[in-house]
Formats: C-alpha cells, structure tokens, sequence
C-alpha cells in the first residue's frame, strides 16, 4: 500500500478539549514517549484549544507536571523537556463556537511557519460527545478540513462515536459531509495495546494455531474485561452509558472481531477492516423477544474489594438512588459463519469484580474417545488457551499431564508466556501506537464507519429492552463478586460455567 504524501513528515496536532483528563492523563504523555524514543516526526507541534484561559507557558508547565506524573518516560533533564516545550502552544476558546476557528486558522499557520511545518495537520477530538459534531461542523466552515497542497488533514475522534444506532449514524453523516472517509480516525484505545495486537500475529504468524481455529476443534469462546474500580467520579457519565456502551460495543466486540476474523490478504488497514466487518455481518442478530435469553445485566451491591468496603452504585455521586444503568453486562453470541457455525462467544464486563483482568478464552472440544475411562477418578480436562491482555500480559495453554506415581492420574498444566519477562521493560501506551499511526496515515487499527453501524445495530434490541427500564431484568452482585448469578444462566443449555482467571 502506498503511504499518503507526507505520511512520515512532521504534522500540527491540534487538540480540542485540552484543558481535560484525556490530555493530561494521555495524549501529551503518549507524545513525550515517542519523542523521547526518537520516533515522534520532528520538527512538531501541538496545539491545545479549550475554554479555559491560559497562556503557552502555563499550558507548558501543566503538561510537565502531566508528563511526571503519567507518562510511561519521565523527564531526564530540563534540556530534554525544553527542546519539547518549545513545540507545545495553547489557544483559549470554545472548541464548540464558531466564532474561534478564523482566529485558530491564523494562529496554526504562524506556528507552522515558527517551527518549519509543511502543512500535515492532525485535529483531535478530545471533548465531550456531545461538541464532537459542532467541532467537525466549525473545521469545515473554516476551511481546515481540506489538506493544503501536497500535505494532509486528518481527524481523530474519541469513543464513544454516538449512543445508540441513530446517534452513531448521524454522527457519521455530519462527519462525511466534511471529511473523506480515509482522513477520520475513530479511536479505540483498546486496539493500541501490545497484547491486542499480539492477537493477530499469534493467529497469523503461527501455523500450527491456525487450523484448530474453526468449529471442528473449538467449542466456545469466552471474553472478560473486569474492573475493580467503580465509577470514580464519572457516575453522572456512566448513568448516560453503562457498561453495554462502556465497554461491549467497542473494546470487547473489537476483540471479538480480532479471535473471528478470516486472515486478511495483507496487512493493509483496509484488508484488516474488511476482514472484522465481515465478522460483524456474520453475528446473529438478537430479535426483541430473545434478549433475556442470550444478555443479562446486573448493578454492583455495597460489598469489599481488594478487603476494603466499598459502597453500592447508587450510592455513588451524581448517580440517582433508583437507577436502572447496568455496571455488569452479559452477551452470548453466534458468529453465523461457516469458520464459526455453532461456537458460542460468552462476553463480559464489569465494574467492582475480584480483580482488573481483560483476557480471551478460547476453550477446545474434549477428547473424542476417553481412552482412561477404567480408572473412574481419572478426568481429562478440555484444552484451553487464554491470550491476557492486562494486566499481566501473555498467554497460557493449558493441556493433560501424568502425575507422578504408580496409578494413573491426570492433571492440566499450563506452558506460559509472560510478555515482560520475555521481551523486558514496559510495553509502550496504547496512545502510544495509536498517534503515531495516526500520523502515518495507517487507519489498521482504527474503527471505520461500517464496523460503528453494524455494532450499533447487533446491540440496539438489547439497549432497546434495557432502556425500558424494567427493574425485574437488573440484578444485583455484591462488589467483589464476578457479577450476578443469573449471569450464569447463559451457559445453562451449553452445561459450562463462566471461567474464574
């Protein structure tokens, strides 16, 4: 695939909404890593605009103090972090109100001729959803969407990318009636992290994997995304979302997409994307009369985590004390293929389970013939393989040992592999990758349009049934517990459990 002019030229990054957490806790400390891996383009610049008044120098002195405290390399020496200050500019001004852009049109082009730009300009969106249209709207009007010659305009925008199946698709117009599909970048961060994209090379760089991953050999797949933590102080944004929208639609159908997608022809950002809307097509669409079958929700219950107490979601702040947002979400799915015909895919997530754990199960069918069968206390568990992707990142292949002494017993066992201990050090952040494709113009791991639709619509029965809000269909789990026993129903057919990691 050929790269875009300029792909690997220096670029203005202009971030809305950078007085936020995302900025401070994020994107600046994700710039400060690769440049100080000498991999961020130079020369650059970046540009933060929001409301709040402030001058270059304190914005500069803030995202220091954001760099110290967050970023994965801390600052050597003040030498070092000058030299990626001076590329650091602050515009005040409501990134929402149209009325700013001919002034931040004037200000980039003076700071791209101060640092000796070409014109690559990549605009982020990293404020609330509901300024998302209005900042894409502005760009437009102002011209800013249009690469000048011989460069290019990109745009990154922040999950999530709508709240339901007709939100998402007006968003996706307002966005295509000003930007080309190649220029926009949906992020997902969860695409960003090593071990995701380890997915993808264990699947396709390894050929002895490759031919047990299909019906004949598999029988289930389970994914879990927990958390320990509750909602912090995001409770007025989580009573708007819940978990189904939190996490399920995108990181966890993502990764869904990655275990079920057909080897792509290449490793071209389109080929990929082809490959995981495919997947999406080929899931069963839930029909309103079948969503207590196949989804359960719960809500957390005061309890201990970690053997702290803990309180109860609706004792939360800003959360109301009759609420019907679920923090626990449950899906079964069938991905209606001929690879997949007939595997379930358990899928889950939680806030306030036993520990912070995001992994993919993969579960093989037992033996055929139970040649041990003679000797009644001896079982033959199913082989599993489980790909960890936080917190301790790896794999692990469980199979049938014998153990030692004179009768027949058998144990599973497990070969490991431990990211760290392997490869050392830390992996870089997820924002990390994700920038740096961004300004390469490499969209592989970015959400297209097509993909945000289709997850929209498998889950619109679901959010449609939950949205009515009747309490009988809530259940609640004590915090520090994997989530409501009803949850469990959705193996009952299948005679399985839910894996504990």
């Amino acid at each position: 695939m050929t790269p875009p002019p300029g792909a690997d030229e220096s670029c203005a990054i202009v971030i809305f909404g950078a007085s936020g957490d995302l900025t401070k806790r994020k994107l600046v400390p994700a710039l400060w890593s690769l440049f100080q891996g000498r991999v961020l383009p130079e020369p650059f610049a970046v540009i933060g605009v929001s409301r709040s008044e402030m001058t270059n120098e304190v914005f500069r002195t803030r995202m220091r103090e954001a760099v110290t405290e967050f970023a994965r390399v801390k600052p050597p020496s003040e030498k070092v972090w000058e030299r990626f200050a001076q590329a650091l500019f602050y515009y005040t001004g409501d990134p929402g109100d149209s009325a700013i852009y001919p002034g931040l049109v004037d200000y980039l082009k003076r700071v791209e001729a101060e640092r000796g730009l070409s014109g690559n300009r990549l605009f982020y969106c990293s404020t609330p959803p509901s300024l998302y249209p209005h900042v894409v709207t502005r760009l437009g009007e102002a011209g800013l969407s249009r690469p000048p010659e011989g460069a290019w305009t990109r745009i990154v925008i922040e999950k999530p990318f709508g709240r339901d199946l007709a939100s998402a698709r007006a968003l996706n117009q307002t966005v295509a009636g000003v930007f080309s599909e190649d220029q926009v970048y949906r992020i997902d961060h969860y695409l960003g992290k090593e071990t995701v994209q380890n997915v993808l090379v264990f699947r396709f760089a390894n050929g002895i994997f490759e031919p047990l991953w299909n019906r004949n050999l598999v029988h289930h797949v389970q994914i879990t995304v927990g958390e320990t933590i509750g909602v912090e102080a995001r409770g007025a944004y989580y009573e708007e979302a819940g978990a189904l929208r939190d996490m399920i639609q995108n990181h966890i159908l993502q990764l869904l997409c990655l275990v079920a997608m057909e080897p792509p022809v290449t490793f071209d950002a389109e080929a990929v994307r082809d490959e995981k809307t495919k997947v999406m097509h080929a899931l069963r669409p839930v029909a309103p009369a079948e969503v207590d079958a196949v989804a359960v929700r719960g809500q957390y219950a005061a309890g201990f985590v970690g053997g702290r107490r803990v309180p109860g979601y609706r004792e939360e702040k800003g959360v109301s004390r009759e609420s019907q947002t679920e923090t626990y979400a449950a899906l079964k799915c069938f991905v209606d293929n001929w690879r997949w015909a007939g595997v379930p895919f358990y899928l889950r997530t939680g806030k306030r389970l036993p520990k912070r754990v995001s992994e993919i199960a993969v579960q093989f069918r037992r033996t055929p013939h139970h040649v041990f069968r003679r000797n009644p206390e001896t079982s033959v568990e199913p082989n599993r393989l489980v790909l960890r992707i936080q917190p301790d990142e790896g794999m692990s292949l469980s199979f049938g040992a014998k153990l030692p002494g004179p009768d027949l017993r058998i144990s599973p066992v497990e070969m490991d592999f431990d990211y760290e201990k392997v490869f050392g050090g830390e992996p870089p952040e997820a924002y990390e990758r994700l920038l740096l494709d961004a300004m390469k113009g490499d969209a592989t791991l970015y959400a297209r349009a097509d993909w945000v639709d289709l997850a929209w619509g498998l889950l619109a029965p679901v959010l449609e049934s939950w949205g009515a809000g009747n309490p009988a269909t809530l259940f609640p789990y004590e915090a520090g517990t994997w989530g409501p026993a009803e949850a469990g129903a959705l193996f009952q057919r299948d005679g399985l459990a839910w894996r504990t990691p």
